[in-house]
């Protein structure tokens, strides 16, 4: 649970809302639904940023496109690459 104040879905203006659903269309499709979903509608990270839409859209885009299967890594490539990334920011997931 983030501690920030976070816009649930319910109260999401027109630009959020756009942002939210765009950023997920980069995602691979295992990544479609979140695991422990907040009440954005997506997980705790992406609720963190939905006071500022734009911000939101361009991070997780960002990531969604660095995921894409038609980059030279492999899927096991990415999950190791960010496995050891959390390990080294001593991150819980």
């Amino acid at each position: 649970m983030t501690w920030i104040r976070t816009i649930p879905m319910s109260e999401a203006d027109e630009k959020l809302r756009k942002a939210m659903e765009a950023q997920r269309a980069f995602y691979p499709k295992e990544y479609a639904d979140p695991v422990h979903p907040d009440e954005s509608g997506g997980s705790s990270i992406v609720g963190s940023h939905t006071l500022i839409p734009d911000a939101l859209y361009h991070s997780f885009a960002t990531f969604g496109a660095l995921m894409s299967p038609e980059l030279p890594l492999s899927r096991r490539q990415h999950e190791m690459i960010t496995t050891m990334v959390s390990v080294t920011n001593r991150c819980k997931y």
